[in-house]
């Protein structure tokens, strides 16, 4: 797949995470955040709870498996914490998700992935 072909996948998947997010009754707050420790693709609110959202879309159940490991999760854990300040007022629950995506499937959402 190409880089433009990636990016395009990237962008519709994390369209479609937003949607389900919302349909879930969260307010999405952010989208594709920079900072210099890293990118979140979807800050996402509910009450007083705040999660940090890592998107994934792969073309198969096995791509999706291999999607997510450690080491990309620690790189959205370290631009959650410098992100914190600016989204974190009044939350009282902050959690990374993610959520994996692949054609004809229904979202899947894995919450509160990471316990550092």
């Amino acid at each position: 797949m190409s880089r433009q072909a990636a990016e395009r996948q990237g962008r519709h998947g994390e369209a479609a995470a937003a949607w389900w997010l919302r349909l879930q009754g969260w307010r999405i707050v952010g989208r594709r955040v920079k900072t210099g420790r890293g990118e979140v693709d979807l800050v996402a609110r509910r009450g007083r709870t705040l999660t940090f959202v890592e998107v994934k879309t792969r073309g198969t159940q096995e791509a999706l498996d291999l999607a997510i490991d450690e080491q990309r999760l620690r790189r959205v854990v370290d631009a959650a914490h410098a992100l914190l300040p600016r989204y974190g007022k009044g939350a009282e629950e902050v959690r990374i998700d993610v959520i994996l995506l692949r054609p004809w499937r229904l979202p899947v959402h894995l919450r509160n992935v990471w316990h550092g």
